[in-house]
């Protein structure tokens, strides 16, 4: 979600459309010659947001993408914990004193954010605002103190996290002072969604949708066949770790190789684990996953970073039986 401070892309990186992160095979072997590839990157929650529409016409590809990102920008500007003034900042101000009437998106991918908490036993925990904004990897150079971080610790502060219904409205409700939402794991994903409904909206059969490594892939690509992507290595940005052909599919990247600090030999990592209230402990570093929502593989690739293939997929699964883990680096 949207950080003024700090517009690095994220950790969720793919090389896509050329630029940056993602690469996508596009280069036309049989092109029809009426269609081209119309795309265009912006700025948009912390990252880069791509988006690439195949159409006939240039003039109406670009009005399409203008709509997706007007949808991207929407959930942005609801969802970021950066904005007092959004639905999240809102809730993080008042929500321990008061119900906060939320919208219906938000609601949504709240009580999806919960559904991952409750599967993966706090693994993926929503709440953890306050933890994230102790660690903030980006400007940090030492962890924090040891006491702080402890506070955090095993605290399971989603139980504490109540989405509710008052008066007719969807509301949040805060059960503990440590609780802060932060829907960074999760709503750019479902940014990702709505940008694609919005193509689709459009007409728009053929797209490919990319935000800091949270990609959709809409149809085909200019050659007629699935859009192929490769996932960046984590450890060179100029190779490629996997590569894969993807079709009407969401993929999503997490891994510790963006957003870091090191200290005393150790790499701490943005991606927290709420059992010990620290950066994840890996031996790999970046998990992809694939879904048929983007809100999915998103949730998912943040949830399972850290733990071993075997265990990663049941917990996927857990949830959506659909999606799948492609690959861990």
């Amino acid at each position: 979600m949207s950080n003024e401070r700090d517009r690095r892309p994220s950790r969720r990186e793919f090389v896509a459309l050329g630029i940056g992160a993602f690469a996508v095979a596009a280069a036309p072997r049989l092109v029809r010659p009426s269609r081209r590839l119309v795309r265009r990157a912006v700025p948009l929650m912390g990252t880069v947001a791509e988006v690439g529409v195949v159409h006939r016409d240039e003039r109406y590809a670009q009005g399409a993408i203008d709509a997706a990102i007007d949808a991207l920008r929407r959930v942005d500007g609801t969802m970021t914990r950066f904005s007092d003034q959004s639905e999240v900042g809102r809730a993080n101000r008042l929500a321990m004193r008061e119900p906060v009437a939320v919208g219906e998106e938000t609601a949504a991918v709240v009580a999806e954010a919960l559904v991952w908490a409750d599967r993966t036993d706090g693994s993926f925990d929503p709440a953890l605002g306050e933890a994230v904004r102790l660690w903030d990897v980006g400007h940090r150079a030492v962890p924090p103190a040891a006491a702080e971080v402890r506070a955090f610790a095993g605290a399971g502060l989603w139980r504490s996290l109540e989405l509710g219904r008052r008066a007719g409205r969807d509301v949040l409700v805060y059960h503990h002072p440590a609780v802060a939402l932060d829907l960074g794991g999760i709503a750019k994903g479902y940014g990702v969604d709505r940008a694609v409904a919005a193509l689709r909206e459009w007409g728009i059969t053929d797209a490919l949708v990319n935000v800091g490594g949270d990609l959709y892939a809409l149809g085909v690509s200019l050659d007629g066949d699935p859009w192929e992507v490769g996932v960046r290595h984590p450890d060179d940005a100029g190779r490629l770790a996997a590569r894969f052909r993807i079709s009407d599919r969401a993929v999503a990247t997490s891994g510790d190789y963006e957003q870091y600090f090191e200290h005393g030999g150790r790499r701490y990592s943005h991606l927290l684990d709420p059992r010990t209230g620290e950066p994840r402990r890996a031996r790999t570093h970046s998990v992809t996953v694939a879904a048929d929502r983007c809100i999915t593989a998103d949730a998912a690739g943040t949830a399972v970073f850290g733990l071993e293939p075997e265990a990663a997929q049941r917990v996927i699964a857990s949830v959506d039986p659909a999606a799948t883990l492609i690959h861990v680096g």
